[in-house]
């Protein structure tokens, strides 16, 4: 009951932030409006406190919170700031819009996942050894964000072999791409998760008996797929909040009418009401998901096993960490290269004559459609993104050391189930776009893991017998802290926050392709693969060397989790 206050508090808390938007945001509110309705009339004082009455916006913020919610008790949503008309209509109509895209998301997340774990199955079924095969491709494209294999497949299927439409919703055509930029790297995810578990499950006592005893193969593999649902019914959970951010991006590309859209134009247009309620809606859906999967889990238990008493499955061993380390190594110096030779390069010169040029010996990677050089943008982009999220994780490093081990348990959970582009949106509704807003709201939920980290080796170690020892010698608080507990905690979480650091850049680049992060003609990778949409038909080398790049950083990011995971996941297995 506790934990669940937390958690309620926590929702409330963030309810709260977005109703108190209007009196968060550093530009006038009554501007807003006067610009957009009432463009002829003068800003004078008499004027924007005649809009500020109107509005409800003359008031504190306690006012304007419960003016808010109270309009949300009885199914107001507000009037727009920029046309005036009533909310409601066209963000149920968004609404219905995403749901229907994420329905046909998660139907790709499953069969995809299914796919990935059949092998698996069908080895488990004939009773041979049973190991993984999902492999580090499944992980690597698990890891690539849904703005990037958007682009891609626009570029390749849509706009190159036209085998789909690029833009538009209402037909079955054209849910195909959003889908599948949707679907895959959730259904990955699955696929990888469900392929790590089942060789376990058929590893366990209870299959070999049941081998011994003759019962068939597929009742077999049914009851190992059966154990090891309730160890993925939350990571469903947490897929569908992750379609939520992924549908701001992926809606806004494919000119998709849904929720996400409908946010991302409203925090560009500082139209905060319509952006308030479609920020309110993805966060419910996300609250819905998440609590739907935490009912099926216990309801898939049943009574007996509900309460804790279900084995944990023991991890598979991992593939050998050199091949993974050698990947990793290969990969980083190629993008340190590509850093260094564009960062010898002018990112900002223009040569009208080159515009769109192919790549050359002048030009290797290729022209914008400026005349730019991509590899001098691609490399101070490289050097710009990477300082920004050295010093993003560093915050984060900050702040999970902190409310780790104070264990702000519901809060915790509350920012990891945040996606960095619904924060995204709120910060920009407050603080406009910006590389500093962008930065501030990967940092507002990127220290969730590092927290949870730090709570765990927090209690671990506050239970071991030399802490006790120390204690009953006299051992004060800092001097337990200073010699026990910091270098125990410490150490790994710096290590996680390190191997963190190419996720967040790739959460930055995802601002920045929605418009929210680092403004033109800074060089920026996310900016530049929006940038470069338009012109993908007649030069697609300027959108597949971003892209390239961006897949290049999130292999990287799965490569060298997974050798420093299976690095130490065989060290505990061999003790």
């Amino acid at each position: 009951m506790k934990h669940l206050a937390g958690r309620l508090g926590a929702l409330l808390a963030v309810v709260a932030v977005i109703g108190l938007l209007p009196r968060l945001t550093r530009t006038d509110p009554a501007l807003t409006i006067l610009h957009a309705r009432y463009a002829d009339r003068p800003p004078t004082p008499e004027t924007l406190d005649a809009i500020r009455a109107e509005t409800g916006l003359d008031g504190g913020p306690a006012q304007v919170l419960g003016d808010w919610l109270r309009g949300l008790l009885h199914g107001d949503l507000g009037v727009s700031w920029v046309s005036g008309q009533p909310i409601a209509p066209d963000v149920m109509s968004a609404l219905g819009v995403s749901l229907s895209l994420m329905g046909v998301s998660l139907a790709v997340a499953v069969l995809l996942a299914a796919a990935l774990a059949a092998g698996t199955l069908r080895r488990g079924a004939r009773r041979r050894i049973v190991t993984t095969r999902a492999g580090t491709s499944a992980a690597v494209l698990a890891a690539l964000p849904e703005f990037l294999l958007a682009a891609v497949l626009a570029t390749v299927l849509a706009v190159r072999l036209g085998w789909f439409p690029a833009l538009g919703w209402g037909t079955p055509g054209q849910a195909v791409l959003p889908a599948l930029a949707m679907g895959v790297p959730a259904g990955a995810l699955l696929g990888r998760l469900l392929d790590d578990a089942l060789p376990a499950a058929f590893a366990e006592p209870w299959a070999r008996s049941a081998a011994a005893g003759g019962l068939p193969g597929r009742r077999i593999a049914r009851h190992a797929l059966h154990r090891t649902l309730p160890g993925l019914l939350p990571q469903i959970g947490m897929v569908v909040v992750g379609l939520t951010g992924g549908a701001v991006a992926v809606e806004t590309l494919y000119a998709v009418p849904g929720l996400g859209s409908t946010a991302l134009g409203a925090a560009l247009a500082q139209d905060l009401p319509v952006l308030q309620a479609c920020v309110l809606l993805l966060l419910l859906l996300g609250a819905v998901a998440g609590g739907g999967a935490r009912l099926a889990t216990r309801a898939l238990l049943g009574p007996a096993l509900r309460d804790g008493n279900l084995p944990a499955l023991v991890p598979p061993k991992l593939p050998a960490r050199r091949p993974l380390l050698a990947g990793a190594v290969v990969l980083a110096v190629l993008l340190a290269a590509v850093t260094l030779a564009g960062l010898l390069r002018d990112p900002l010169q223009v040569d009208a004559a080159a515009r769109l040029a192919a790549p050359s010996a002048t030009h290797p990677l290729g022209t914008d459609s400026l005349g730019r050089d991509l590899l001098a943008r691609l490399g101070h982009g490289a050097a710009r993104t990477v300082l920004t999220a050295v010093a993003v994780s560093a915050a984060t490093l900050v702040l999970g050391l902190v409310l780790g081990a104070v264990r702000a348990g519901a809060l915790t959970e509350t920012a990891n189930a945040l996606p960095a582009v619904l924060t995204g949106l709120v910060v920009a509704g407050i603080a406009g776009p910006g590389p500093w807003g962008a930065a501030a709201a990967v940092t507002a939920v990127a220290w969730a893991p590092l927290a949870a980290h730090t709570s765990a080796l927090y209690a671990q170690e506050r239970a071991a017998p030399h802490l006790a020892a120390a204690r009953s010698l006299g051992a004060g608080r800092w001097h337990l802290a200073r010699r026990h507990l910091l270098p125990a905690v410490l150490p790994p979480v710096l290590r996680h926050a390190v191997l963190r650091v190419p996720a967040i850049a790739l959460a930055l680049a995802s601002l920045g392709f929605l418009g929210l992060g680092t403004p033109a003609p800074a060089p920026e990778w996310g900016r530049m693969l929006s940038e470069n949409m338009p012109y993908a038909e007649r030069a697609p080398w300027s959108v597949l060397a971003p892209a390239a790049a961006l897949a290049v950083l999130g292999a990287l990011a799965v490569l060298t989790a997974a050798a420093v995971q299976g690095r130490n996941r065989n060290r505990a297995g061999a003790a």
